[in-house]
């Protein structure tokens, strides 16, 4: 418009002169104005040996101009104006590179840009892509929370950031997240054995297939993001499948220096320091965490841990790299199964009791893991990954019984070893716990080491650009059990009660193609096999030697298929199904007696659509719709689920089906205000889970229809943000649970012991506030967690009620450099 409105202006001013020299000079002005619009450019990008880099992303540094190159490493702009340009180029794999270009001539000029493979990218198993955007190559829905997140949630459980993600249900054991109970999608949250949980890609576990228990939580403070995969792109992990993947990411050595530190105090003696460091020397990259935490009296919980990890990454060439983790664990805490009766709760003034002062759960682990990441060519990667370790979880565990009562209403059963503490109403039938003089030890210790490798190949077939994946993976963990007797509650030896190996093979082959049909559209379809041979020897059972042993062995071919569609660069549609899968506890398969019961693995169908959008005025939104059909889902037994430990394993069929929404608004981009951040997160999910089938409770009650326990339909979940220009923020966020069932017949009247009955809804109200002073690189934090004081039951599991934390104030200092 402006050219045109130059050139009559120009005409106007010469229209003295001769018609002809006015049309010559007309004509010479209008060719170099259409000159000037259509310049362009055309840029080749490549790597070190000159193979075309496709899917490099090339944006100008002001947002003027940005696209990706074509399957020969091209990328075309026309219609820019001359001048001076900034570009910067960035690719998965690559090192980043900034690029000044001129654009001068009136024929696009080609620029040769060469990407060097990044350094600085720590060789790991992947779960979700690292540059998030919209996940457009992830079949599934997914969530992700990075540093920058969990800081403003200042959390002092992992819990409370599980909490801020959509289908995530977590249930507070000891109050402080040590160990994870999280259910997705109205899966039993008992120990986190329904969900696949990784750390950097590996399994946690104390053992993946045999015993997916999480006695040993990753610590939240030295996360630098979690992911929460629940789609069909599952499928390329395992062997759990059938709730989803949660992985935790630490951070990779940086290729600079940095330094950060951290402490923290709180009301019930809390206190948690943090120190991490990290840089690249030459070709070697390294960072280093280290993170204490101890509490003395947060609700019952008195508790010492020490977390440390290393990563080193070695650049071995241009296309190897190398990289070694290792990690420590050590813990001590007054953990106990014991909880609450129902009087007691109902009396109140007892929430935080300590039943069993002397009862003591050590959990020590160390691990090791070696990933060789090799690129065979710019379009085939080869990642081969070694990892091992051990986990010793020794619990001290005072005995007790629950009162019955005579016929004349007085307690009929006071134990031959009755230490004379009791906790509760005796005048109400098990509704008082009768302390015994004597413990049982729980000791156990696991090793698990494995190896996986796994192929990424892009190609062509028809013109249609693939990627696949495929690869194995081989397991084997082997668990040492026993249980020693004591004679009083302090005593942790003692007479040898049991004693027993598991042992267990796991192999894997997955394979899973991702077809381009164009720009937007790509379809992915992907199987894994697990096998899985097992073993039980009792060595030792109930005080008498003998000699049980059995083999057994599951084999389960599980598919998936998904779809992506890009309406744009910022809106994806996505759908998908897979099979779930999960085996049985080796425990459960093969009885103590030793007969093999031929437990059939847990099997489930899924199907999930959503839309994810990642909107430039600051709406970020997934919308979810999911219905999982289980065939034979195990409702758990084990002590820790309320159960006895022993027995068959329920199983039956179920179904959940539900919608999640997770949702960022950004309001300071709606608004275009200046220097001040306004967030505002919202995320809710609706599940329906429940029987469906023939399934009886006992030999009369049949329960089908009823709700699964512990699967509440609603969670909701919401936070305001805001980050002032001198650096001051605050966070309030609020957390609803609705109603929970906590068995089968879905009692509501509380059973007097206090592991049956109702949970009723609750809800949360945490309060951070920071200072950040940036010529210090320092963030001060105060955070009030259960601003209200909510009373409520957290749990009725392992053996009683769990109340959840009453409000605690913490203070904190960070600093990095």
């Amino acid at each position: 418009m402006n050219v045109v409105l130059h050139v009559f202006i120009l005409g106007g001013y010469f229209a003295d002169l001769n018609l002809i020299n006015m049309r010559i000079l007309f004509f010479t002005l209008l060719i170099s104005c259409l000159a000037y619009t259509q310049t362009g450019i055309r840029l080749e990008v490549v790597d070190i040996e000159g193979q075309p880099v496709s899917g490099a992303l090339v944006e100008e540094v002001n947002n003027l101009f940005k696209d990706k190159t074509d399957k020969n490493g091209y990328v075309t702009f026309t219609g820019i104006t001359t001048g001076r340009y900034i570009i910067n180029v960035t690719a998965e794999g690559f090192e980043d590179i900034v690029r000044a270009v001129d654009v001068r001539n009136l024929r696009d000029p080609e620029v040769h840009i060469v990407l060097r493979y990044a350094v600085s990218e720590m060789p790991q198993i992947d779960i979700v892509e690292r540059k998030n955007g919209i996940f457009s190559n992830t079949p599934g829905s997914i969530s992700v929370m990075d540093r920058k997140a969990i800081e403003k949630i200042n959390p002092v459980s992992g819990n409370e950031v599980f909490r801020q993600m959509p289908g995530v249900h977590v249930v507070d054991e000891e109050g402080m997240g040590m160990r994870i109970n999280v259910g997705i999608r109205g899966l039993d949250p008992d120990r986190g054995r329904n969900v696949l949980i990784l750390e950097d890609g590996i399994p946690v576990a104390l053992a993946p297939y045999g015993e997916p228990e999480m006695y040993f939580t990753p610590a939240m403070e030295r996360m630098e993001r979690v992911e929460v995969l629940k789609g069909s792109g599952s499928i390329l992990h395992g062997p759990q499948t059938i709730g989803g993947v949660i992985n935790y990411v630490t951070k990779d050595p940086p290729a600079k220096e940095t330094v950060r530190a951290g402490l923290r105090g709180g009301s019930g003696g809390l206190a948690s320091g943090m120190i991490e460091y990290g840089n690249t020397f030459d070709k070697t990259g390294v960072v280093i965490t280290g993170f204490h935490k101890r509490a003395e009296d947060i609700g019952t919980s008195e508790f010492e841990l020490t977390d440390i990890t290393a990563k080193l990454r070695f650049q071995t060439g241009e296309k190897s790299t190398i990289g070694v983790k290792l990690g420590f664990y050590d813990e001590r805490s007054n953990s106990t199964y014991i909880g609450l009766t129902q009087s007691m709760f109902d009396a109140g003034g007892q929430d935080f009791v300590r039943i069993a002062p002397d009862d003591e759960l050590q959990v020590r682990r160390y691990s090791i893991s070696a990933t060789h990441h090799y690129r065979i060519a710019q379009n085939t990667k080869l990642k081969t990954t070694a990892f091992g370790y051990t986990t010793t979880r020794n619990w001290r565990r005072q005995d007790f019984a629950l009162n019955n009562l005579d016929a004349d209403g007085n307690v009929s059963n006071y134990p031959s070893n009755f230490s004379g503490v009791i906790w509760g109403d005796t005048t109400v039938a098990q509704g008082a716990l009768l302390m015994r003089n004597s413990t049982g030890n729980r000791n156990r210790q696991f090793e698990v080491a494995g190896f996986e490798s796994r192929l990424n190949h892009h190609y062509q077939v028809a013109q249609l650009d693939n990627d696949l994946t495929v690869g194995g993976r081989i397991l084997y963990e082997r668990a040492y059990e026993q249980r020693v007797n004591g004679t009083n509650p302090q005593l942790s030896s003692g007479n040898l009660r049991d004693e027993e190996i598991r042992t267990g093979y796991g192999t894997s082959f997955f394979a899973q193609n991702q077809l381009h049909v164009n720009n937007r559209f790509s379809l992915t379809g992907g199987v894994r096999t697990e096998l899985f041979d097992y073993e039980r020897d009792i060595f030792r059972a109930n005080f008498v030697d003998t000699n049980i042993y059995n083999i057994s062995s599951l084999f389960q071919v599980i598919p998936g298929a998904g779809f992506n569609y890009n309406l744009d660069e910022n809106n994806l549609l996505f759908a998908g199904v897979h099979r779930g899968f999960a085996p049985p506890r080796i425990k459960d398969a093969i009885a103590s007696d030793g007969e093999d019961r031929e437990l059939d693995a847990e099997l489930s169908w899924s199907y999930e659509a959503g839309y994810r959008t990642k909107m430039q005025r600051g709406i970020n939104l997934e919308l979810t719709a999911f219905y999982m059909d289980f065939s034979n889902q195990v409702i758990p037994v084990a002590e820790s689920a309320g159960g006895l430990g022993v027995g068959l394993v329920n199983g039956g069929e179920t179904i959940h089906a539900g919608i999640e929404i997770g949702s960022l608004f950004e309001i300071h981009k709606m608004l275009n205000t200046k220097g001040e951040k306004i967030y505002v997160n919202l995320n809710y999910t609706h599940v329906i889970s429940e029987f469906a089938g023939e399934r009886y409770a006992d030999t009369l009650t049949n329960v089908a229809g009823n709700r699964t326990p512990y699967a509440p339909q609603h969670l909701l979940n919401g936070a305001l943000t805001y980050e002032s220009k001198i650096g001051l923020g605050a966070r309030v966020s609020y957390t609803y649970v609705s109603e929970q069932f906590t068995d089968l017949r879905n009692t509501v009247t509380p059973s007097n012991n206090g592991r049956n009955g109702l949970i009723d809804a609750y809800q949360i109200i945490d309060l951070t506030v920071m200072y950040r002073i940036k010529p210090l690189n320092t963030v001060i934090t105060a955070s009030v967690k259960n601003l209200t004081d909510e009373r409520f039951i957290a749990s009725r599991r392992p053996q009683g009620i769990r109340v959840g934390n009453p409000r605690l104030f913490t203070v904190g200092v960070n600093w990095s450099l």
